[in-house]
């Protein structure tokens, strides 16, 4: 009985240690934004040359992907960090705190353009933010002020001074901070370019906004809802029928399919076409080219900023959190002249970097949203 007993508590300990050893990671894990995950994966691979740690572990989920396993919980079956091509949202932030995720260290990362590009075999579009929201809305005003389905075909449709070929455009799902970007300042940027659109916006009178929505044929299910909300979930609502495909969150493959489908259009980051410049050009926008000196002064209208993700509660507990920051905010990684800048990363100004460079190095976690 003693021999058993012994063998019995001998078993547990070795089955107890393995449990531990299975508990344990010793590499960081990183989800999220497909527009960050090039950036993230060539500071991954820098940092694990040059130090004493693994490669970091980058997984290209999406934005909102990213954030949902972040915001999961804390530890090591858990994310240490998340790439976004948006700022967390309130909500994001809220579910953390939720599952006790109280302190999390953010970083921007640099800023990016949102291209609608094509193949070169076919002609450069030329585009205002007015022809992208009536090509890509669920609905649009119709001849009568009315919000009617979207009845355009062709790009000629649209804009006489379009080609003459099929809407078709691949674009990111719901889940890509890509996509919340592109709904936010292309289709938004469109939409207010309706007379009765922007004033719905801006409203804050209930008679005002009430009549509006009742020329536009908006349901009076709605009328108790504030005129920008409305306003965002017409500009933000895209056509199911066909002119839209969501073509996932690998961004290399879009280019793929646009080299083979040159009527089509794809929406991706910046850093894509300046990789694949050989194969697609950027439509203009609102008369701007998508070029680095164009999304770096703000003058081309579809840009924005780029953020990753910690939680400190995994700073010291998963090995080399606290190295990888301090590469990927290195002057030699997103300085002017630093290797994300030939990736096709737009850099912050010096005292942005150095601002959240400083929050990194301290791990000072970022204020509450209200």
């Amino acid at each position: 009985m003693i021999k058993k007993a012994i063998t019995v508590a001998a078993l547990s300990a070795v089955m107890m240690s393995g449990a531990a050893h299975s508990a344990s990671r010793d590499y960081i894990s990183i989800v999220g934004s497909s527009t960050v995950y090039p950036f993230a994966t060539v500071v991954a691979e820098q940092f694990g040359r040059k130090t004493q740690f693994k490669t970091p572990k980058v997984e290209s989920t999406g934005s909102g992907g990213g954030l949902k396993l972040f915001c999961s919980g804390i530890g090591v079956q858990h994310p240490d960090v998340t790439n976004a091509s948006r700022r967390i949202k309130k909500s994001e932030q809220e579910k953390c705190a939720a599952n006790g995720i109280n302190d999390i260290i953010e970083v921007k990362v640099g800023y990016d353009g949102i291209v609608m590009a094509n193949s070169k075999k076919a002609e450069q579009f030329n585009l205002e933010l007015r022809d992208i929201f009536l090509a890509l809305a669920k609905q649009v005003p119709g001849p009568d002020g009315k919000l009617i389905d979207n009845p355009y075909k062709t790009w000629k449709d649209v804009n006489p001074a379009l080609p003459n070929v099929k809407i078709e455009v691949l674009g990111p799902p719901p889940t890509s901070g890509t996509r919340d970007a592109f709904v936010e300042l292309a289709m938004e940027g469109g939409a207010k370019k309706f007379a009765d659109l922007k004033k719905l916006r801006g409203s804050k009178d209930a008679d005002e906004i009430k009549g509006l929505m009742a020329k536009m044929g908006i349901p009076e299910s709605a009328f108790n809802k504030k005129g920008k909300k409305v306003f965002k979930a017409v500009a933000h609502a895209i056509r199911e029928d066909g002119g839209f495909i969501e073509a996932g969150e690998n961004d290399n493959l879009i280019v793929q399919k646009l080299d083979a489908n040159p009527v089509a259009l794809g929406i991706f980051g910046y850093s894509f076409l300046e990789q694949n410049s050989d194969k697609v050009h950027g439509s203009l926008i609102s008369g701007q080219e998508p070029t680095f000196e164009a999304i770096s002064s703000g003058d081309y209208p579809v840009s924005r900023a780029l953020f990753f993700y910690v939680k400190k509660a995994h700073v010291g507990k998963v090995p080399g959190i606290d190295g990888y920051l301090a590469e990927f905010t290195s002057e030699q990684a997103w300085g002017d002249e630093g290797y994300l800048s030939d990736k096709g990363l737009i850099p912050m100004p010096a005292t942005e970097r150095a601002e959240f460079a400083s929050a990194a190095k301290n791990l000072i976690p970022m204020a509450k949203l209200k």
